[in-house]
């Protein structure tokens, strides 16, 4: 299992970036995938997270109304929409899966067995 992320790099406050994580080895279908991100000296917190039944989609509170996660199963990625981005959201962005997660563990890393390499957010002006 694979998990391919790209899409960051350096962007001006109030600007928008798009990531996408490449999913091989495993299929969507059935598969609870998630971001997450860490900034330097912090501890890895989520972003955002599709469960695997039901699509139900869940994001960080703090990121509400600028972010959007969603999948395209035909091509096996996942795709995180970043508005309005702050310097505050400057980070390494991880996308991760797990085939065995329930909804209630769906924002803790541990729950996750693969995990992309990461692609890093910069938001400075």
């Amino acid at each position: 299992v694979q998990l391919q992320a790209s899409g960051g790099g350096l962007v001006q406050p109030g600007g928008s970036l798009r990531l996408t994580c490449v999913a091989s080895g495993l299929t969507l279908r059935g598969i609870t995938m998630a971001w997450f991100r860490q900034a330097p000296g912090k501890e890895r917190e989520f972003v955002a997270g599709i469960f695997r039944t039901g699509g139900t989609t869940s994001y960080a509170d703090s990121l509400k109304g600028r972010f959007t996660m969603f999948k395209d199963i035909t091509k096996n990625t996942v795709y995180l929409q970043m508005n309005n981005l702050k310097p505050e959201d400057t980070g390494v962005y991880y996308c991760a899966a797990s085939s065995r997660i329930i909804l209630s563990m769906l924002r803790v890393p541990s729950s996750y067995g693969y995990w992309g390499q990461g692609t890093q957010v910069t938001v400075s002006s």
